[in-house]
């Protein structure tokens, strides 16, 4: 089973994974103001946090892995393009992450930024900023690029099997989830577009910074904790 929760704020998706016969679980990028929520959820659920897994280094809002480490011994992990030793493990494309009976596979999806991943379990791909439902990640920071952000989602996930469901790490109108195959024919920035044509049109997005950025990305760096001081 899982769980799809929803930030507020951020607008940001985080997820809860859970093996059901041992009860370990993984959640996929946690924001920082609701470990409070994590907590009482998994006292409700009778699971063990054993994995955090970010996407990529969050721009808009300060991870919960840290907190969740000092917290609940739970590992964190972050993609080794990140450039940052805080975390437990550094992850690279063809990891696996193994809890109980169930096992991620890591696929690297760059482009939005230079350390993004998705993650791969059963059916479904958590894409994080990379690919969104009928969008995409901006490429303009943090080492982005419109060309390999072609190539991360046309290469690496539009040949995953079509039926693979797609869970977004961010979305703005209330979506949750869409699949290979709907992203591939509708999708308004990547159906029907040529790497030239997506290039460019990232290119003109002329976006204003996430209003978080400059606080959210140094405490990304040391997975959103200060290790010298307590909770």
């Amino acid at each position: 089973m899982f769980k799809q929760l929803y930030d507020e704020i951020s607008s940001t998706l985080t997820y809860v994974l859970i093996d059901d016969e041992s009860r370990q679980a993984v959640i996929i990028d946690p924001v920082d103001h609701h470990l409070d929520d994590y907590i009482v959820l998994s006292e409700q659920l009778n699971i063990q946090l054993k994995y955090a897994l970010e996407t990529h280094l969050h721009a808009d809002h300060i991870t919960a892995g840290g907190q969740l480490r000092k917290v609940l011994g739970v590992q964190t992990a972050v993609s080794e393009q990140c450039w940052t030793d805080s975390a437990d493990w550094q992850l690279n494309d063809g990891d696996e992450i193994t809890f109980g009976q169930e096992g991620i596979k890591v696929i690297a999806t760059h482009g939005h930024t230079s350390g993004s991943l998705s993650y791969l379990w059963q059916d479904k791909l958590f894409t994080g900023y990379a690919l969104l439902i009928n969008g995409c990640g901006r490429t303009d920071f943090q080492g982005g690029d419109a060309g390999v952000l072609f190539d991360s989602i046309t290469q690496r996930i539009f040949t995953l099997p079509s039926e693979t469901l797609i869970y977004p790490g961010h979305d703005y109108q209330g979506r949750r989830v869409s699949n290979v195959a709907q992203e591939k024919l509708i999708n308004s920035r990547l159906a029907k577009q040529s790497r030239e044509g997506f290039i460019a049109t990232m290119a003109a997005l002329n976006l204003p910074n996430p209003k978080m950025i400059d606080v959210a990305v140094p405490a990304n760096r040391k997975c959103g904790v200060d290790e010298t001081t307590a909770l």
